[in-house]
């Protein structure tokens, strides 16, 4: 009789373990952002991944920013057979506790929703956080950054709003915060304005610099004049266009184009301008 029964423990045992619904795995192409590990056993019902996008984060009652750079977008379940499941709060406080870890802090928060903001690695870093009584809970977080240029104003186009306007912006001329050196990625730009020069011999310009109007004054002045003075010697040295054809100017934030309240607005004030002299 013991043995019996014995056997038909271990029998039930592992019927019951065959019958178990096997563990739900990540959805392909799915993983945890690098900031972040995941509630115990939860698993990736969806994902998504853009290189440049924009999200709108919650700072208060009736007030949002929003920012633009790469966005994530990381929805966890928890897994069919949890037998309990971690409240809203306890999902917040995790995340409190691992943003607080990191440097950062929360920005806003309600019931069953957070707004962090923090800094990692020299990028700043938002993430807007929901948690759902059921257990869910999901993640977009963007990387702060401008948009790089995919498609810059030609020579032709630059000598247009010269003609017409006399004076012409130039996008896709890119620099490091508070830096003067010109980095790799603006080598088109730079050779399309070359590319105006040489085709008109008795061409001079004015080269302006132009900032948001984030930081002092004095400063930005300064930053736009070492920023015009940089792209001249990139044409100097790079493109054997003539010295005394060309003159910096810094601006600093006295010509904006757009408003400064917007990470949008202050990219657009970033700029370079070409001005006949």
């Amino acid at each position: 009789m013991r043995t019996a029964a014995v056997l038909a423990s271990i029998l039930l045992s592992v019927a019951a373990h065959a019958a178990a619904p096997p563990l739900q795995k990540d959805t392909a192409g799915c993983k945890d952002h690098p900031l972040f590990t995941r509630m115990p056993t939860y698993w990736i019902h969806h994902c998504s991944a853009k290189e440049f996008d924009a999200h709108d984060f919650i700072l208060g009652k009736g007030k949002k920013e929003r920012v633009e750079g790469r966005l994530w977008t990381i929805s966890y379940y928890p897994q069919a057979t949890a037998t309990s499941k971690p409240s809203e709060l306890q999902i917040l406080r995790n995340f409190e506790a691992a943003v607080a870890r990191a440097g950062g802090a929360s920005v806003f928060a309600d019931k069953g929703r957070e707004t962090f903001r923090l800094n990692a690695e020299g990028k700043e870093i938002w993430v807007d956080l929901t948690a759902e009584f059921t257990g869910k809970y999901g993640l977009a977080i963007v990387e702060r950054a401008a948009m790089a240029q995919d498609i810059v104003a030609d020579a032709k186009a630059f000598a247009n709003d010269l003609n017409t306007t006399g004076h012409a912006a130039v996008y896709g001329i890119y620099f490091d915060t508070n830096k003067a050196e010109i980095k790799a990625e603006s080598a088109q730009a730079i050779g399309e304005i070359a590319k105006l020069l040489q085709a008109d011999p008795g061409l001079k310009l004015f080269v302006v610099g132009h900032t948001d109007g984030t930081g002092g004054v004095e400063s930005n002045l300064k930053l736009s004049q070492e920023r015009a003075q940089a792209v001249i010697e990139a044409l100097v040295s790079g493109h054997g266009v003539a010295a005394a054809r060309l003159r910096p100017f810094g601006n600093g934030p006295f010509a904006p184009v757009a408003t400064n309240a917007t990470e949008e607005g202050r990219a657009k004030n970033r700029r370079v301008e070409l001005v006949k002299l």
